[in-house]
């Protein structure tokens, strides 16, 4: 399916790509603390509504 040389890049790549967010989650830290306080609610409720599809789309079902 894929190639040696390919698998190896695919992991360098996602090494390297997870090291570059880390430093840069680190650098903006405190900005994202000021800008997107709060953020999870919106997460919860997005969360409940997916959940709330999938309860219409099993009692539709039956």
């Amino acid at each position: 399916m894929f190639s040696q040389g390919q698998l190896v890049f695919a992991v360098c790549f996602l090494i390297a790509f997870i090291i570059v967010m880390i430093f840069s989650y680190r650098k903006d830290i405190k900005t994202h603390k000021v800008f997107y306080k709060g953020n999870y609610k919106i997460l919860i409720g997005f969360f409940i509504f997916i959940g709330i599809l999938f309860l219409i789309k099993i009692f539709f079902k039956h």
